[in-house]
């Protein structure tokens, strides 16, 4: 195996789609949506010393309505997200609520790793949710496909087409 081989393999993506790759993105959206609720718990628990070292210091009027409003995202969306239903609009309002949070870091503590971490991470996974969808095994890919059965074979024919893409080119830089 030359060097140049080797850089290839191990930068090149991955292009299958095979039951693997949605395992994996299936569980990462499960685990996201279900650690999420424990945050909306949290906030109803105290309202008012979220409301206050939260909501209060960042500025919003109304501190009391959107700590409701957090909160309430958080238990209504992040099931959604973890069951695969309604992705897109639940993953969008989740990582609303994360850019918020990020926002009362930055404000709080600066660009402290330690403080940014978590609610950053939140925030990047709810945003790949928002643009890609849940994924073929969610109920989002089995209410589609009910409605158009068509609907999901166009993923399948753009991959196959970047594989044959990606072979040509390997096929070329061979010769």
């Amino acid at each position: 195996m030359t060097l140049l081989s080797l850089v290839t393999s191990l930068l090149k993506p991955s292009l299958q789609q095979d039951i693997k790759f949605h395992l994996v993105w299936t569980v990462l959206r499960v685990v996201v949506g279900l650690m999420m609720i424990h945050n909306g718990l949290d906030k109803l628990a105290d309202i008012e010393g979220f409301s206050r070292a939260y909501v209060e210091v960042i500025g919003l009027p109304f501190p009391i309505f959107f700590s409701y409003l957090a909160a309430f995202t958080e238990l209504a969306a992040a099931p959604l997200v973890a069951i695969g239903l309604l992705t897109r609009p639940a993953a969008l309002a989740l990582f609303s609520t994360m850019a918020v949070a990020m926002y009362h870091h930055v404000l709080v503590a600066g660009l402290s790793i330690p403080y940014l971490e978590l609610s950053a991470i939140y925030a990047s996974c709810f945003l790949f949710f928002a643009v890609n969808g849940a994924g073929l095994l969610s109920l989002d890919a089995l209410i589609v496909n009910k409605i158009d059965a068509a609907a999901l074979v166009p993923i399948t024919t753009k991959r196959t087409s970047l594989e044959n893409a990606y072979a040509a080119d390997d096929t070329i830089r061979l010769r």
